[in-house]
């Protein structure tokens, strides 16, 4: 996997760096300045990117467009739920506090990498805490698109599995939010859990 931190505090990137390196990961470049980030990324294109949402000059409705390109993790100081999901629901695929062991960090990477999404316990119990939709009748197959999404899966990935077309996963997710009266996918996530589709470990 190749990987780009972007932080800019130097000491800690160095010091992720060599943690990293201990892991076998390849760190192929490394941003300290927010302004220099899509440049970096379109010269060195990367598996993932480390994302410190606490970058000088840093909007987080950026991460919309860097997602498009390479999985995001989001590395981060703050501990408040509602900034966590709000990354997330901007694309990023794993949310990570700084305070935590860098054996954290690895299981975040390696979910990404198998194209899962990752959050901190305490972030999913947060989630689940939060008052969600009315249980409403789903299809099988709704059901079925239901557990892939709440994994982490993309509508392509969705398709592929279930040989369909990416349009008609499409179709049935927005049946599926109109059904259960819900708005993105982390509400989704959140309904799935809550229902039993998925579990705390199935993520």
């Amino acid at each position: 996997m190749r990987l780009i931190i972007a932080d800019d505090h130097a000491l800690f990137r160095q010091g992720l760096r060599s943690l990293l390196a201990l892991e076998g990961m390849e760190i192929v470049a490394e941003v300290e300045q927010a302004s220099a980030l899509e440049a970096v990324l379109a010269a060195t294109p990367c598996d993932i990117l480390l994302l410190d949402l606490q970058m000088e000059q840093w909007t987080m409705d950026r991460i919309s467009e860097l997602a498009r390109n390479t999985g995001v993790i989001v590395l981060t100081a703050n501990e408040s739920v509602e900034t966590g999901l709000t990354a997330l629901r901007l694309g990023a695929r794993a949310v990570v506090q700084k305070r935590f062991a860098i054996e954290t960090l690895m299981t975040a990477i390696r979910a990404v990498a198998e194209g899962l999404v990752w959050m901190p316990p305490a972030m999913q119990a947060a989630l689940v805490a939060q008052d969600g939709p009315a249980a409403k009748k789903l299809t099988p197959r709704e059901s079925e698109i239901v557990r892939f999404v709440a994994v982490g899966m993309r509508n392509a990935e969705v398709a592929t599995r279930l040989s369909l077309s990416e349009s008609t996963v499409k179709t049935h997710l927005t049946n599926i939010f109109q059904k259960l009266g819900i708005r993105d996918r982390i509400e989704l996530t959140r309904y799935a859990i809550k229902s039993g589709l998925v579990t705390v470990q199935d993520r």
